[in-house]
């Protein structure tokens, strides 16, 4: 199929070509190992340097990464999952900027994010009429995706901190609260019949608060109820994990979405 362009896409879109994976357990695992090790991996630097310097190098590897994925006309997977690392590093920065930088309590960060991400959520779907990752094929449709998926690593690392230090349940009770609300949309999708594109993002924005969880408990130190392994070592083992994971989906492609027809990319 020839490259060619679609409405609002900016020349960089093939026609049909879809620019995010399929929803498969590996795509599920990456995710979850994302958030995790963006979340480490923001608090390593944070601490190695000066914070200031940190954020700023976090925020040039998300535009980096970012711009990179757009300029792909279709989906690459370690384009993509390299841009979902750099927004899970400079996610967690950015809600740890409004709580460590500007004293904004957690729970006042998680419902400023939530309505930030309910916002693109509302102009995504009065722009392009769904929400749904098999619709997404124009460069404005993945803008719209990014913006959902930096909201979701935002809200989710505010909403984990707060759980595990407002409400005093430390990280692993955390972390099994939110691996039990994971459940709730596949319940849902499979006894009640939810939506599939509801179930998905329900699921989604839960794998971030999931995932740092997990990376807190296994880094931070025992009086604040870890294991100690260090921010850096566990960084570098999810990240580790992560590419993996990447070599084998770039082999296999076993997460490309088929490429949509001419009517389909249209919706006629």
């Amino acid at each position: 199929m020839t490259a060619t362009t679609r409405p609002g896409s900016g020349g960089l879109t093939r026609h049909g070509a879809l620019r995010v994976p399929q929803v498969t357990a590996v795509f599920w695992a990456t995710k979850a190992l994302s958030t995790a090790m963006g979340e480490s991996t923001s608090d390593y630097l944070v601490h190695a340097m000066a914070p200031f310097v940190a954020v700023l190098l976090g925020f040039v590897a998300f535009v980096v990464a970012l711009a990179l994925q757009l300029r792909a006309g279709r989906y690459v997977a370690w384009r993509y999952w390299l841009a979902v690392a750099m927004v899970g590093v400079f996610g967690t920065m950015a809600a740890d900027v409004l709580h460590v930088g500007l004293g904004v309590p957690y729970e006042v960060s998680t419902v400023v994010y939530a309505v930030g991400l309910a916002v693109v959520f509302a102009a995504w779907y009065r722009v392009e009429g769904t929400l749904s990752i098999h619709h997404i094929d124009t460069l404005r449709r993945e803008l719209f995706y990014w913006a959902v998926v930096a909201a979701t690593f935002a809200m989710g690392t505010a909403l984990g901190d707060f759980t595990a230090a407002t409400l005093h349940l430390g990280y692993l009770t955390s972390a099994v609260l939110f691996a039990a609300l994971i459940a709730v949309p596949a319940l849902g999708r499979a006894v009640l019949r939810w939506n599939a594109v509801l179930s998905f993002w329900f699921a989604y924005v839960v794998t971030r608060p999931l995932g740092a969880s997990v990376a807190d408990w296994l880094a931070k130190p025992h009086t604040i109820g870890g294991l100690a392994l260090g921010d850096g070592p566990v960084a570098l083992a999810f990240a580790v994990l992560i590419a993996g994971f990447v070599i084998y989906l770039s082999v296999t492609e076993a997460d490309v979405q088929p490429v949509l027809s001419v009517t389909d990319a249209t919706g006629s």
